[in-house]
Parts: C-alpha cells; structure tokens; sequence
C-alpha cells in the first residue's frame, strides 16, 4: 500500500491511513507501505538547500530532501500502534533499498526483504519511506520527484505483491474529469496504455513506476486515500492486457500543456545532420518528443521542427547555440505556448480510422494542427495551448469515451 503527499498532508490524514491499512491487517494480509513526505514538504528541503548554497553537493542534498518521507513513516508507524495494528519503520538504508549511485535519480537495483518478512512472522507491518535508497557506496540516495510510486513498485516486485497506489483521486479517467464533466472512470486499463497515459501528460501515476510494474507484472491499483475507510471503493486496475476481456479502440485523452517547440530553418540536407542536432541535446540531456523535418524541394537546405519539455528549453535553445559550428542553419525559432494531445488505446493495433477521426474532430472544431506523431497505440498532436480544452472535449466526444 503506498500513499502520496497528500494522503498524509497532516495528523488527521495519517489517522485515516492507519484506518485504511487495519483493515487491511484486519483481514489478515500482509503488508509493507510506503509513504511520501507530507504535502509541499519536499517543496519547502528543496528550497532551503537552494537557500543555503546555489549548487549543493550531491550527495547532501538527498540527506536534506529524502527527509520529509522520514516523518511520514515514523508518524504513520505511530498511528498504526495507537490503532493496536503492530508496526514498526524501515528507513531506505535500513532494510536496504539498494540503487544506483546517481544523487537526485537513482534506479533501484535490489529490495532486500528480509526484515519485512521476518516481521510478517509476528503479523507485523512495515513502514518504508519512499523516494529513497541506499548507493553502492553507502550514501543515501533518492530516486528523482514523484519517486515514492517507484519506491512501492520494486518493493512489490521484491515480495510479488499487488500494489495499491493510494491517491487523491478514486482511480483513472478516460480524461481529465475537472476538463470534461462526463469522463468516465475505468475499471481496468493496460500496462500499455497507462504508461503511454503518464508520459503523455496524465498525472495519477509516475512514469517510472508504471514501466517497473509491466516488466515485473506487478498489479497497480490506484485507489482514492479520502474514501471511507470502512467503505474502500474499487478503484482502478492496472495490469496486463491480456487481462482486459474487451478492448476499447482508444481508452483515453492525455494531454501536457509543459511542452515546448524548436524549430531549426535552413539546415543543411545531408547525412548525419539530424545526429549532430540530437546528439547536442542528448549530450545536454535534454528528451526529445515529436519530430518533423520538411522535404528538401532544393536537395540542399530542410526545415527540423521538435519539441522538448518546456522547463527545457532555455538549456535546448543553449545547446544547440553551442553546437551551431556543426549544427548549420538559417535561423532558429522556439515557442512555448503549444500543447500535446494524445489518443492512446491498446485496440489501435486492430482497427483502422483512429487517425483520421482524430483529424476530422479537431477539423470541425477549428484547432490547427502543428505536429503529429504516433505509435502503436498513440496518436499525438501539438496544438496552440489555448485551444488545449476545447481539443480534449471535441476527441472524448468524437470517439465515445462517456458512453463507451
């Protein structure tokens, strides 16, 4: 069972946690939580190690920021014995959590649960915090923002145990819901589709973690903190596709409005020019999203549009300043008032038209499209980000979502 900030933002949220793992307990599982740091926590050690120096050293800044989660578990294990439920907390280091040395964004590599297991003997529970662990060199580590869903992943994975992600919403949507008042809630959803989901924008589950439970096919549930302990709802259920009876054709809208554009004019048309672009920005880490280069009409010059995380882009627009002896062009360009809508549906791979009813939905309601990309299971599109709300309702109207 794992809970986010704002299941535990204060003492009487601890208390319904500890409410919801006793009955839980009650029913004789067993169980290991982890838990985040209390809502804006994380926020408040980021901005005092910025306070205090303007580059922190690595390895100081995850003791400083991986202490919020240190409270939660001590409180939430303090709860737990107030309620009669037998508990005891697990630091990172502790049990251990063993990751990569990379300060800020290790990878879990090993779960050792022995101490969990042991303490199941004696129908104990253990409390983990998340987003830390413990580096080859025997100093802590944290996994990167949003790590504490990755956290319970690979402590799942380690007991081939469900995963039960507990949030402030009551699982997982077609869209948006504050977006589009009629989305509709889904029982079950693909590894697939949920991965393709929180890179493209959906904010319920990290990325990392939903990756961590396809590989190991740990079941993700997401289910609402806030619900009555006595009466816990369903939720949603994310697991394998071969799991789903029915395949919808497009299960959900996603869309980010944190996305910016580049476009490069007059760039050279000749081999290995596109690798010196993105090897300027990988060599920057910098992810790059969708691409579209022009066909040259001359044979010589061709346009290169793609975009990057909006957070990105000065450090994009910088490297590729750098690069400019080896990256030739006429003029760059860069925007970041665009958005990226997506369909995502496992049931594209057997049916025709997704795209063009895509295309026409967006056509008859005016929206211009910019950029498109697909996979298997995806089409995207990058539009003016004013027109983001108006996109997502016409898509969720033109495929069915709500009556689906």
């Amino acid at each position: 069972m794992k809970f986010g900030g704002t299941s535990v933002a204060d003492i009487d949220c601890i208390r319904n946690v500890a409410a919801h793992i006793k009955r839980e307990w009650d029913a004789g599982k067993e169980i290991a939580v982890v838990v985040s740091a209390m809502a804006g926590e994380t926020n408040r050690l980021v901005a005092l190690t910025a306070e205090n120096v303007v580059r922190p050293d690595p390895a100081e800044y995850d003791a400083v920021v991986a202490a919020g989660e240190q409270v939660s578990m001590g409180l939430l294990a303090m709860a737990l014995q107030a309620l009669g439920v037998p508990a005891r907390s697990w630091a990172g280091w502790q049990l251990p959590i063993r990751t990569s040395p990379d300060h800020a964004k290790a990878r879990i590599t090993d779960v050792d649960t022995a101490g969990i297991e042991d303490g199941w003997a004696s129908r104990q529970v253990a409390v983990i915090p998340g987003f830390q662990g413990l580096g080859p060199d025997g100093r802590l580590t944290t996994l990167g923002r949003g790590g504490s869903d990755t956290s319970a992943v690979g402590i799942a994975a380690a007991l081939d145990a469900q995963c039960d992600i507990y949030t402030d919403v009551d699982g997982v949507y077609t869209t948006d819901p504050r977006m589009v008042p009629g989305a509709r809630k889904l029982e079950r959803i693909a590894y697939e589709e949920m991965l393709e989901l929180a890179s493209q924008g959906t904010k319920v589950l990290q990325t990392r973690s939903v990756e961590l439970a396809m590989v190991h096919g740990v079941p993700l549930r997401v289910v609402l903190s806030f619900a009555d302990p006595a009466r816990p709802e369903p939720g949603t259920l994310v697991c394998s596709e071969d799991e789903i009876v029915e395949k919808q054709v497009v299960t959900g809208i996603a869309y980010s409005r944190d996305e910016a554009k580049i476009t490069l004019l007059g760039v050279a048309d000749e081999p290995g020019v596109a690798s010196r672009i993105f090897g300027a920005l990988a060599d920057a880490n910098i992810n790059v999203d969708m691409i579209v280069q022009n066909i040259s009409e001359d044979g010589q010059v061709t346009d290169l549009t793609f975009t990057v995380g909006k957070a990105d882009l000065e450090s994009a627009v910088e490297a590729l300043e750098k690069g400019k002896n080896s990256v030739k062009c006429r003029k760059l360009l860069s925007e970041t008032g665009v958005a990226k809508v997506s369909v995502i549906g496992i049931g594209m791979r057997s049916h025709a038209g997704v795209a063009r009813t895509m295309f026409e939905a967006l056509g008859k309601a005016g929206i211009n499209i910019q950029v498109i990309s697909t996979s298997e299971i995806k089409v995207s599109v990058l539009i003016d980000s004013k027109e983001t709300e108006r996109a997502v309702r016409a898509l969720h109207d033109a495929y069915g979502l709500e009556t689906a």
